[in-house]
């Protein structure tokens, strides 16, 4: 079984668009103050909604001020895109991010990756592009690396950096999150929640892999307080709204805390 005795804890996925880096930078220290408990931004060089070409600002260098920035928030990107990056050069980075988070203490960065898949990041970048079973393939390898690299680095990581994999691919995706998830972000709806934990658990057992204490994370966007009440039934713990700029919905952010700490009995 995932992990289920655990408090339920309330994401926000804070999009890199259509605002200046101000605005974006005064969010996160407000969303912090307001007791959120993960900050995501994403790994795109473009919008994914509204002007194509407005505003946009790239992930890593804003993760590094966000370490500097917060005090007590987790944060990482949902998701790094394995495609743009050597795998030894990530670990690096997300090592170092970890570092400037810790202040005094162990750092606070989720290593959230992915495969890729918005084609303009890589025609227009000049990455290729690919297959999507090719681009799974290198995450594959990759993460290996990446394991490695952090094993070997000097400072080492001040943690096991979490690991979080989105996705719900059942034959490549889902046998990834098993063999190196902490975290798995799930896009399922409650209906098929159950069937896609039961995949990571087979190929857990499969490949020797514990999922014991993994943590299932969905979407709210778009979503009731009953949806999220069922998706809690089925197991998820890490809910994650989506916000974007020019003018950031803190209002929904705050109804979202109000029912994350009803449901912890706050």
């Amino acid at each position: 079984m995932v992990a289920l005795d655990i408090d339920v804890r309330l994401g926000v996925q804070l999009a890199p668009q259509h605002s200046p880096y101000e605005t974006l930078r005064d969010a996160v220290l407000r969303l912090e103050d307001l007791g959120v408990d993960v900050l995501f931004n994403w790994d795109h060089f473009y919008p994914l909604s509204g002007d194509p070409d407005g505003t946009h600002f790239e992930s890593w260098t804003m993760l590094a001020s966000w370490a500097e920035l917060t005090e007590r928030v987790e944060f990482g990107c949902l998701v790094n895109c394995n495609s743009y990056r050597n795998p030894d050069l990530q670990a690096d980075m997300a090592r170092t991010v970890d570092h400037i988070s810790a202040k005094g203490a162990t750092g606070r960065f989720i290593f959230g990756t992915g495969s890729g898949w918005f084609e303009r990041d890589y025609t227009e970048y000049g990455y290729e592009f690919g297959t999507a079973g090719g681009r799974l393939d290198a995450l594959a390898e990759a993460l290996p690396r990446i394991e490695q690299r952090w094993a070997v680095l000097n400072p080492q990581p001040t943690r096991k950096i979490p690991v979080l994999i989105g996705g719900g691919g059942e034959q490549k995706t889902l046998r990834l999150v098993a063999r190196h998830a902490d975290l798995w972000h799930s896009f399922a709806p409650v209906d098929q929640l159950a069937h896609k934990i039961s995949v990571i658990e087979k190929w857990a057992e499969k490949d020797g892999g514990d999922v014991s204490n993994l943590i299932v994370s969905n979407e709210l966007r778009g979503r009731s307080e009953a949806d999220a009440d069922a998706l809690f039934a089925g197991g998820v713990r890490l809910f994650t709204l989506g916000v974007s700029g020019p003018e950031i919905d803190f209002d929904a952010v705050k109804r979202w805390l109000a029912w994350r700490d009803a449901k912890n009995g706050r």
